[in-house]
């Protein structure tokens, strides 16, 4: 959840550091550092509050060195404050380091390093690793890179980490266990980061390190070893992220630039996959496995948060087109409760980073019973992207706004096609069916387009509620996932409470909260359910409850009885959660800005889950 960057080469560290914390802000955080190590020693500051904050308190000359690390933090450990903030020095003060995740026995080694005469001045679990690292260095004669090996054996928990040590500014450690860490490879430079986001500008070629892997590097170069002390072979990948993809490009937000990327990004990840006028749908991520799923006797869904409404819209194609029992869980409860999976189950993971802690551990959960297990990711190299059988990545580009939006479309996008060509290797759909589905899934992401001309109108409704304390989305069928996921978004980033039910589960209790202070959302776009939602819209208004409803273009009817509607193109209704969403995610946005809130970095929230 937190950002690491470090560097070593030629330039001053400073401003590389900076700049890349400034990158990594999307992540989430409360707290930012640095580490500077020179001929004079090691300088360290930190600061809560922002980036901005630690520059204000750095000064304007920053200062000297050309090797050093940087952090942002998001509290675990110990509340956000500048005594917590990374990055933590030994109780020498002569190493220093930054770490993302959690190390479960902490307080044990703490404890058995206090009885040794350690004292502490945080409260973080970080701090006691580089007091470990330490003690273990001094009482067996070894190296850092040895008493950093032993170290990490005897830890327990998740970990990426970089040490800087102001004997030596020529090596940075680096290592990782369940978060994710990155080597960017330039001349006489390297670059390391928890994504590739502070590296793209220096440099497009990179190594991930896997689990349980320990990299020294100087700027002569880099060697790995396993924390068993193997020597492993690095594999050197190359970028496809381009620069622009992580600016602004003029918007007032990323999110609200990722909401405008949409037609691009769903059309990205069709290219190369679909072709409707040849009547092709080609997946070469599921190829090697393609019988598996045909076959299949149950499909396990596994997600969190935007991923997981995302499963529950897959749920619904899948088990109408291939006619294969779906099962959709969080992530996080579906680990602890001893679920059933055999041999030849399929379980497909949905994540945006492919580094979800969560989610990754219910893959190895599922991997240690024989399932099939694949992966859904936007982030190329990612954790799942490496741990799973197969797959399909998105290719929508990096999202760098909190509250996902291009990434949602693109996984309904490619989890449609997973299914359509299930179900046509399959036999359950015809030839003609499946022609005519691949016909209307091509002109989704003009549909998506069309959609978002309703932005000045959705904007003026924004401004009509942005002050309400309530929301209720309410949905049916293919849509109903769609209104958890528009609750979710105005929740993230408004900080309205919102809540997304199946409209007619409004009679079972949700109906009591409506009144004329109630702002109701219906998707009641014209499907197998439209008569039903419409019965709801009516329950609503008897009430004297406000309904915004999101209809299909040229529908006069809905029009008559709700307060406001937004239209968006007809469509085929398995498609239409692609086209729904778009004014949810608008109206979500508009009405956070109103509201003065921070829409690409809410409170509390970090893009990125790699802990618990």
């Amino acid at each position: 959840m937190c950002g690491i960057v470090a560097y070593i080469g030629e330039k001053d560290a400073y401003p590389i550091l900076i700049n890349g914390l400034k990158r990594l802000e999307y992540r989430g955080y409360d707290s930012a550092g640095i580490a500077v190590c020179n001929g004079e020693g090691l300088t360290v500051k930190k600061k809560a509050g922002k980036v901005n904050d630690l520059e204000s308190h750095v000064g304007n000359d920053g200062f000297p060195g050309n090797i050093g690390i940087g952090h942002t933090r998001w509290a675990t450990h110990g509340e956000p404050n500048d005594v917590n903030a990374h990055p933590h020095q030994s109780a020498s003060g002569k190493l220093s380091i930054i770490h993302n995740g959690i190390i479960e026995n902490y307080a044990t080694i703490k404890e058995d390093l206090m009885q040794h005469g350690y004292t502490f001045k945080s409260e973080t679990d970080t701090e006691v690793i580089i007091t470990f690292i330490e003690d273990i260095q001094k009482n067996n004669d070894v190296s850092l890179e040895d008493a950093v090996r032993i170290a990490l054996t005897k830890i327990i928990g998740a970990y990426a980490i970089v040490i800087l040590s102001r004997e030596d500014d020529n090596k940075l450690i680096a290592a990782r266990k369940g978060s994710p860490l990155v080597i960017g490879l330039a001349h006489k430079e390297y670059f390391i980061a928890s994504d590739a986001t502070p590296i793209i500008e220096y440099t497009n070629e990179v190594v991930y390190l896997n689990d349980e892997e320990i990299a020294v590097i100087t700027r002569e170069g880099f060697s790995i070893k396993n924390t068993q002390d193997v020597i492993q072979t690095p594999y050197i990948q190359t970028l496809e992220m381009e620069l622009d993809a992580i600016e602004k490009s003029g918007y007032d937000h990323f999110m609200l630039k990722e909401i405008f990327e949409q037609p691009v990004s769903i059309a990205n990840c069709m290219r190369g996959r679909l072709n409707a006028r040849k009547g092709t749908l080609v997946l070469g991520g599921i190829r090697n496995y393609a019988n598996s799923l045909v076959n299949a006797d149950k499909i396990i869904i596994v997600a969190c948060g935007t991923s997981w409404h995302a499963g529950l819209v897959a749920e619904y194609i899948f088990e109408e087109f291939c006619r294969i029992p779906v099962e959709v869980e969080y992530a996080s409860e579906f680990r602890y409760r001893n679920p059933i999976i055999k041999e030849g189950d399929i379980v497909i993971a949905i994540s945006q980073s492919g580094e979800t802690a969560d989610t990754l551990a219910a893959l190895e959960l599922a991997k240690s019973r024989g399932a099939l297990i694949l992966g859904v990711v936007n982030a190329v190299g990612s954790s799942i992207s490496r741990i799973t059988d197969e797959g399909a990545y998105l290719h929508a580009g990096p999202e760098i706004g909190v509250a996902s939006t291009k990434a949602f479309t693109g996984q309904l996008s490619v989890l449609t096609m997973i299914a359509l060509r299930i179900a046509y290797s399959k036999g359950t759909i015809s030839d003609r069916k499946f022609h005519e589905l691949l016909i209307e899934l091509e002109q989704i992401p003009e549909k998506v387009k069309s959609a978002l001309e309703h932005n000045a109108k959705i904007e003026y409704i924004s401004g009509l509620f942005k002050d309400a304390s309530n929301f209720l989305f309410l949905g049916r069928g293919y849509n109903f996932p769609v209104a958890l996921e528009g609750a979710l978004k105005l929740k993230e980033i408004s900080y309205i409470h919102a809540e997304g039910y199946p409209a007619a589960e409004m009679k079972h209790g949700p109906i009591a909260l409506i009144d004329e202070n109630m702002p109701a959302v219906f998707i009641a776009t014209k499907d197998s359910s439209y008569e039903k939602i419409i019965s709801n819209i009516q329950e609503v208004k008897a009430r004297k409850g406000k309904v915004i409803a999101i209809v299909t273009e040229g529908d006069d009817h809905i029009g008559k009885i709700a307060d406001f509607t937004i239209e968006v193109p007809d469509t085929n209704e398995v498609f239409m959660p692609l086209v729904s969403v778009i004014p949810l995610q608008l109206l979500s946005y508009h009405i956070a800005v109103m509201r003065g809130c921070n829409v690409d970095q809410p409170r509390n929230l970090a893009k990125s889950v790699t802990v618990e």
